[in-house]
């Protein structure tokens, strides 16, 4: 039997009843809380908001995003 793509790069697949479904798991990320623009990628920016989440770089971005904000409020 060949394998699939995914089991080439390193992957497996979970039985779920008559289905082989792929295990995904996000990388492991830092958390930091960051709610402004959160909400806003979510209901505006949605997928850009996709991508860094699957990326595993969400919680680095927006806390480069606040630290820019306060930045600039402090400097004002």
């Amino acid at each position: 039997m060949t394998k699939s793509l995914l089991e080439e790069m390193g992957g497996r697949y979970e039985r779920q009843g008559d289905y082989f479904i792929p295990c995904f798991t996000l990388p492991a990320e830092e958390e930091q809380p960051i709610e402004r623009h959160l909400c806003y990628l979510k209901e505006y920016r949605r997928g850009t908001y996709i991508i860094l989440f699957t990326g595993g770089r969400l919680n680095a971005y927006l806390a480069a995003i606040d630290k820019q904000a306060r930045e600039r409020f402090e400097s004002s």
